[in-house]
């Protein structure tokens, strides 16, 4: 699609934007971060527009990719021996996929409820091991609603603009509320979870996720602008709710990332935390409002 040229027109820009503002500036720790943070983009983008191309294969290939990384990334944390983890951990993906993926959707709503109910929950019963099998469950649900996506009832074009629309926003919001915190953040929202959240950073990363479902949705007809605004709002603050969530299972388990795999973002969770909450937003804001 055209609208993928554009993005990685973007990317570009922005990479290009950011290497001279930093050529200009005095070289701080933060940098480094932020230059390895847009190499990632330029490995992330390809494999999410892979994913994409070979619809609908690749989609399913992408989720369950991100299940095996999640299973192996926190089998590091486990305290006992990482194989039995593993082994628990696809064991339940397989019969998870079973009930979810081929029953009926409210099924992976109902799950997914308990399941951020009992993550919440859990944080008074402080047991490391029930806490990473209770991210396993939450990244494993939340994540396979890309798929459930698939089985709505459009056009394999409109459900690729869909997944689209997801990855892209979900990305993009990220991305806002990192950089304005960094830029203008000064007031903090959760400093004893998550010291670099800001009120700034939320705010500009809402703005920012608000006019691209706009511009975005519009160019690809997917539906109102009043139902784009609506849809923006809920994954901006869904994706910062998943963020936040992944943040006070990091500061109890006194670790920065859940894992080296992406330099300057961290591991999977660390890219995917608000995946797991856009995605079944997404999913019922849709299913709910018929926009299919």
């Amino acid at each position: 699609m055209a609208v993928m040229a554009v993005l990685y027109c973007m990317l570009s820009v922005t990479s290009l934007g950011l290497a001279l503002v930093l050529t200009l500036t005095p070289e701080r720790p933060s940098h480094s971060q932020l230059r390895d943070q847009v190499k990632a983009w330029w490995f992330i983008f390809p494999l999410v527009t892979l994913a994409l191309v070979f619809y609908p294969i690749g989609p399913i290939m992408l989720t369950w990719g991100i299940n095996g990384l999640v299973i192996r990334e926190l089998s590091i944390h486990f305290a006992g021996p990482a194989r039995n983890f593993r082994l628990l951990c696809t064991v339940v993906f397989i019969l998870m996929t079973i009930l979810i993926y081929f029953q009926i959707p409210y099924m992976g709503g109902a799950f997914f409820g308990i399941i951020v109910i009992q993550l919440i929950h859990f944080f008074w019963q402080k047991n490391v091991n029930q806490l990473l099998i209770l991210l396993f469950l939450l990244s494993n649900v939340g994540c396979s609603f890309i798929i459930q996506l698939m089985r709505f009832p459009m056009s394999a074009e409109k459900i690729l603009a869909w997944l689209f629309y997801l990855f892209v926003v979900t990305s993009l919001n990220d991305i806002a509320q990192f950089i304005f915190g960094k830029i203008f953040g000064k007031h903090r929202i959760a400093h004893i979870i998550s010291p670099n959240k800001t009120w700034e950073g939320l705010v500009g990363g809402v703005s920012a996720t608000l006019f691209l479902s706009l511009i975005l949705g519009n160019y690809l007809q997917l539906a109102s602008a009043n139902g784009l605004f609506s849809l923006g709002l809920l994954l901006s603050l869904g994706g910062f709710a998943g963020d936040l969530l992944f943040s006070m299972a990091k500061r109890f388990l006194c670790i920065k990332d859940f894992s080296q795999l992406i330099p300057g973002h961290g591991g999977i969770l660390d890219r995917v935390d608000s995946l797991t909450m856009t995605a079944p937003l997404l999913y019922f804001a849709l299913y709910f409002r018929h926009l299919f």
